[in-house]
């Protein structure tokens, strides 16, 4: 495959995933602003979503101060943030078109028709109807994932694209425990009251874990459980291990001379999770784990981008820079 469909296909995916991750923070996060709380102001509410997204210091660069119609309309909306979901579904929609000849007519029309829905919507959307479009958002993306299984040949065109997908889904997974833990609830004196265990409800609820968690613990809702599902659970979708999971195998199925040392950084990751313990982690402090995982997930991409993908290509290049930013 050339190494510029590769590139345009992996984006396609990885953009499609970060739209889905950041309607998911957003519905969240207006939950959360109607839950009854001890915490006061929009500006403690809703500067984690823009941590999550790693959109602060774009969003801090535009406006004063943090408000819940701000934030919502910078991460859903705004052109010019090149991560809201505006500028993902967009740039999703140019790379299908790039590689139109790659991929099934169903996954066009479906990607296609998002975009032009979205576009469509968004010039008259209210701060109220932004939430409704954010689930809307979801169910495009679910929809997308669902025509790609069912109509893709299962050949290197398909890796690529699960590869964008987990390696995206990965990072999200690793912004939204650590700012929940770090940043969200930085007093002890709330850890274990009623709004910590909303909060922690509603992570979970963020990356549809919540019944998971449920019917695995049948318990309370506790940080270390929770760390223990999203980070080391292989069999929850969106946990660290099981991303790293696929992402090994769709490697060693990719495998080729010049991704050995992809194969070298993704197998590290992979058996670090496999083998990890969530007593371990805590040990070594969760936010530390979390801030290594997400640069190393960053120089894993990297390689990936290096060993496969087109150098030259600006598709992704701006993307990029969303994993190179720290967890705060």
């Amino acid at each position: 495959m050339l190494s510029r469909t590769a590139d345009n296909l992996f984006w396609m995916a990885r953009h499609i995933e970060r739209a889905e991750n950041t309607a998911r923070v957003l519905g969240v996060s207006h939950l959360n602003s109607m839950l009854p709380s001890d915490m006061t102001g929009d500006a403690y509410l809703w500067y984690a979503p823009l941590n999550i997204t790693g959109c602060a210091p774009g969003y801090e660069a535009r406006y004063d101060k943090v408000t819940a119609e701000q934030v919502s309309h910078y991460l859903a909306l705004d052109p010019e943030n090149p991560f809201s979901i505006y500028s993902s579904l967009k740039l999703a929609r140019q790379n299908a078109r790039a590689v139109r000849g790659a991929i099934t007519s169903e996954m066009w029309e479906s990607i296609n028709a998002t975009w032009l829905e979205f576009s469509r919507t968004s010039k008259t959307v209210s701060y109220e109807g932004i939430f409704n479009l954010a689930d809307w958002v979801k169910d495009r993306s679910h929809l997308f994932r669902g025509v790609t299984a069912g109509t893709i040949l299962k050949d290197t065109a398909h890796s690529f694209i699960r590869l964008g997908t987990v390696l995206e889904r990965a990072d999200s997974t690793a912004r939204i425990l650590d700012v929940k833990y770090h940043i969200l609830l930085p007093n002890l004196q709330d850890i274990g009251g009623a709004a910590d265990y909303y909060q922690w409800g509603s992570l979970l609820r963020s990356v549809s874990a919540f019944e998971a968690y449920r019917k695995l613990y049948r318990d309370v809702i506790t940080p270390l459980n929770v760390a223990e599902l999203l980070i080391l659970n292989p069999k929850m979708p969106r946990s660290l291990h099981a991303c790293m999971n696929e992402v090994d195998a769709i490697l060693e199925d990719i495998d080729g001379e010049s991704g050995k040392e992809a194969r070298r950084l993704s197998g590290e990751l992979h058996a670090a999770l496999h083998y990890g313990r969530i007593e371990k982690i805590f040990e070594f402090g969760l936010h530390e784990y979390l801030t290594a995982f997400v640069e190393r997930n960053h120089q894993l991409a990297l390689e990936i981008r290096n060993s496969y993908l087109a150098r030259n290509e600006g598709s992704g290049m701006a993307s990029m820079v969303k994993s190179q930013d720290q967890v705060q």
